[in-house]
């Protein structure tokens, strides 16, 4: 087959990146009989690799560019990236992991191809897809939970290749979609798109056409409320297009009707659930519910299967998760928000929050964040590197918020912008860290409030990552519950 011409026998292949997606890109190319290279500059990576594939560093793999067939990327990699451009300039087909599992599944590699159902968004992708998968499985259909969740497809694929699911719920972020032009998904949503990851992609308008890659198969769903995504439905090359949205649906939309998820386009309007039993707090949690819904109506998943799979869902972990209410104050780690869309999101569940806030921002602005939020603001405690952003916004736009400022041993704090308070931490670990944090919410917070960790950012700076974040967050908590 054309498709899956840079693969036969012999052909020479390099992957960029050693990690968990190189790795699995070439246990499934080994068997090929492909000659595979892999480059990588991290040595820790390159322990970890159990192959017989060349290795070399990524200069040396840019100075024979010229020599391989096909480059199998790794999604971190931006079409920047050296070795990623001297391929382009010398002609060399790039791909993704996602690229090679569509073409590989599509040529019956792995048995008979699965239906692809696929979610993408900047917020929302992870709870989505598993309440999309927890759809499936309530009506008894073969699927299986993959992607930038879960496993990856190729390791999915080639692992139940015998007795393979019919369905495959993906969640693919904008990196893997950017290195998956041939995907077309049975059906694919568009949560929402908002400013992220505009270091990689470079601009806005391509971060949405990457994203809107999944709109280019049988079905295009799109968040209607979310003027980015409802924008791209007009050009989707899908012939079926659906749009959700928090109101009353339209022809072909899914919504909300008297308390009730309702589906006028793959039935006339078919009630499905009730919105009080979805266990995410908040609109996001219907939006997620009315997505992960479209995707399963598009496959004919019945509404009782549906209402089913709601009514058990268990939100996964740092995704808007109640730890412990003490002394009537309700402690929620939602520390997967790391970006100001989705901390949006997640405060607009509460009416009185405190709201942990603070991280690496990546450039992105938090004013709209705070104009939205800031009438359920009772206080907020700030840490990280870029809380001198989030101050900033607060004492232009909620200057009657009380703001507590945490610094460490070696940072002179907040310049220029006043706080109501400052706590000097000597310990920089993240427990350390988290523990005062939590302690100076708890001042702020009166019985009724939800002190939120809703960070607006990302974890690196202080914390090995969103989960280490949460975790502190959560052991700080039950610190306080005992």
């Amino acid at each position: 087959m054309t498709e899956l011409a840079p693969l036969r026998a012999g052909a020479r292949i390099l992957i960029t990146g050693a990690g968990l997606t190189g790795r699995s890109v070439s246990a499934v190319l080994e068997p090929t009989g492909a000659r595979l290279t892999i480059c990588d500059d991290d040595p820790r990576a390159l322990q970890r690799l159990v192959t017989p594939a060349k290795v070399v560093t990524t200069a040396e793999a840019i100075r024979g560019i010229g020599e391989f067939d096909l480059v199998v990327t790794s999604p971190g990699f931006p079409p920047t990236a050296p070795v990623l451009a001297a391929g382009a300039e010398a002609g060399v087909p790039i791909w993704g992991d996602i690229e090679l599992a569509w073409r590989l599944d599509r040529a019956g590699r792995f048995g008979p191809p699965r239906r692809w159902l696929v979610v993408t968004g900047t917020n929302g992708k992870t709870t989505t897809t598993s309440m999309l998968h927890a759809m499936l499985q309530a009506a008894g259909r073969s699927s299986l939970l993959c992607g930038n969740i879960g496993n990856p497809v190729l390791d999915v694929l080639a692992d139940s290749a015998r007795d393979g699911p019919e369905l495959l719920a993906v969640e693919l972020s904008s990196f893997q979609l950017y290195w998956a032009p041939s995907l077309r998904p049975d059906a694919g949503v568009v949560l929402n798109v908002a400013e992220d990851h505009l270091d990689w992609h470079g601009s806005m308008d391509a971060y949405a056409r990457a994203k809107a890659r999944v709109l280019d198969g049988r079905v295009a769903v799109v968040g209607l409320d979310d003027p980015v995504a409802s924008g791209l439905l007009a050009t989707a090359a899908a012939p079926v297009r659906v749009g959700f949205r928090l109101g009353e649906p339209g022809p072909g939309e899914l919504g909300v009707r008297d308390g009730m998820l309702v589906d006028n386009a793959f039935g006339d309007a078919v009630p499905l659930a009730a919105t009080a039993t979805i266990p995410v707090a908040g609109p996001v949690g219907v939006l997620d519910a009315l997505a992960a819904a479209a995707l399963a109506r598009a496959v004919d998943v019945p509404a009782e299967a549906i209402a089913a799979a709601l009514a058990d869902f268990q939100v996964g972990p740092h995704r808007v998760q109640v730890v412990a209410t003490v002394d009537g104050v309700t402690y929620v780690d939602d520390s997967k928000a790391t970006n100001p869309h989705a901390a949006q999101a997640s405060i607009a569940g509460y009416p009185r929050v405190v709201w942990i806030a603070g991280g690496l921002l990546k450039g992105a602005s938090v004013d709209d964040l705070v104009v939205a939020v800031r009438d359920r603001l009772v206080g907020v405690v700030l840490l990280g590197r870029d809380r001198e952003v989030v101050a900033n916004a607060l004492s232009r736009h909620a200057p009657d918020v009380p703001v507590v400022e945490l610094v460490t041993r070696e940072d002179s704090g907040v310049q220029g912008t006043p706080v109501t308070r400052v706590v000097k931490v000597e310990d920089e670990s993240g427990e350390a860290v988290m523990a005062a944090v939590v302690a100076a919410a708890r001042e702020l917070a009166a019985p009724g409030d939800t002190v939120l960790l809703a960070p607006a950012g990302a974890s690196f700076d202080q914390f090995s990552g969103y989960a280490h974040r949460g975790d502190a967050f959560a052991a700080a908590v039950r610190t306080l519950s005992r």
